[in-house]
């Protein structure tokens, strides 16, 4: 029978992989035509709204847009959609297999708050259609004609949610759901407001009737906004991988100055393909903020965890790979050959927090990190790195043979 975590693992790889490819066309596109638009130029006579010239690829491209749309409607028209889609659905799919399956380990956090694994599924599901309705209906309120309250509100409501992911959540799903609970609003835009305003024309020209500019006027309020939080969804994704930013006492404010660094880096981009200068001020608010997020994910040491912490019972999943054949040789490899970084307090030089915050100093550590020593340190080389321990094959081997005795243990 073929070894069912292995393929669980290279479906997460594989779901992964096509979310950060759609991602990247997501992203491409919406930053390339956020430039073209504000590099325009509109000094030219006729209907259009401004046209440009672009070089690419050994090839000259003449581009010309319509305010509201042409006279006559082209044949072909190519609509921008699926990155988007692809890009949420893929994340949604990653968000599953990971925090949902893997939901004791990864989202919940027992000293936060006490919840059954379905509780912390239902909050992490609801909590990104509810930030949709909230933002939807600031959006068309009377605040829509103020951008800047808008976009300061939008700011609050972002940082309220990742104060509140912080009381449930572990730090890393904290930065995860609050990256996804923005990324739904970017793809809600485009699926509820970009394209059916934009169906709206196509079907108001096909019928011979002149169309409301407030549609476009509209589409272009919600594109920006995708606009400025697209960066910081990038940082919140990545996130994971880094424990300074996401195993610390202020991960959520870090999250929060995050966003205004977003802010500041697609001003100056902005205003520079608007041909408005270049204003170098964002740079040096960019540079600020992101020592200030240094000098937090610092600024308070946690102190090592206690016995009584540390003795957190084991669940019965977990008891199992504890009490199987092996337990205690791969007890003292792991203390051997991967302690000194896996500890609460790390004793190899440079290391001032246990790698993603993975600890294997006692038997419940091992017994809770089976999976992922199993397939990082058993049937691949990935850890130790570089083999730094000199970890053995016979070392492997153990691992391998102990992993596999407790999946098959009834």
């Amino acid at each position: 029978m073929y070894d069912l975590t292995v393929l669980w693992d290279w479906l997460e790889f594989a779901v992964r992989w096509l979310h950060v490819i759609t991602a990247m066309a997501w992203i491409g596109s919406s930053f390339y035509f956020i430039a073209l638009d504000l590099g325009l130029n509109r000094n030219i006579p006729g209907p259009a709204d401004g046209e440009e010239w672009q070089v690419h690829g050994g090839g000259f491209y003449h581009i010309q847009k319509y305010l509201v749309a042409p006279n006559q409607m082209p044949e072909h028209l190519t609509w921008f959609k699926w990155e988007s889609y692809t890009t949420w659905l893929s994340g949604a799919a990653l968000l599953m297999i990971v925090y949902w399956a893997g939901g004791q380990i990864y989202m919940l956090d027992a000293e936060k708050a006490d919840l059954a694994l379905w509780h912390g599924i239902l909050i992490s599901a609801a909590s990104l259609t509810i930030g949709w309705i909230v933002y939807d209906f600031l959006c068309k309120s009377p605040l829509g004609e103020h951008p800047t309250m808008l976009m300061l509100l939008l700011f609050v409501l972002l940082v309220a949610m990742g104060w509140g992911y912080n009381q449930i959540f572990t730090g890393r799903a904290m930065m995860l759901h609050l990256g996804a609970f923005t990324a739904t609003i970017m793809t809600a835009n485009v699926f509820f407001i970009i394209m059916p305003n934009q169906r709206i024309v196509v079907a108001d020209l096909k019928a011979g009737h002149k169309p409301d500019a407030k549609y476009g006027k509209i589409a272009k309020l919600r594109s920006t906004h995708n606009n400025y939080l697209t960066l910081p969804v990038i940082f919140l994704m990545l996130s994971n991988h880094y424990p300074l930013a996401f195993a610390t006492e202020y991960n959520w404010i870090i999250a929060a100055l995050v966003f205004l660094m977003g802010v500041t880096i697609r001003h100056y981009f902005n205003s520079m393909h608007a041909r408005k200068g270049q204003p170098s001020w964002t740079w040096a608010v960019t540079a600020i903020l992101f020592l200030i997020i240094a000098w937090l994910s610092t600024a308070t040491i946690y102190e090592p965890l206690d016995d009584e912490a540390a003795a957190k019972p084991l669940t019965a999943y977990e008891q199992r790979f504890a009490a199987a054949d092996g337990f205690e040789e791969v007890h003292d490899i792991m203390l051997g050959r991967c302690s000194m970084c896996h500890a609460r307090e790390p004793v190899w030089e440079g290391i001032l927090w246990a790698p993603k915050g993975v600890l294997l100093e006692t038997e419940a550590d091992i017994a809770r990190n089976a999976k992922s020593i199993y397939l990082q340190a058993g049937l691949s080389h990935a850890m130790p790195p570089a083999n730094v321990t000199y970890m053995e094959p016979e070392d492997r081997q153990a691992v391998v043979k102990w992993y596999r005795t407790a999946r098959s243990a009834q």
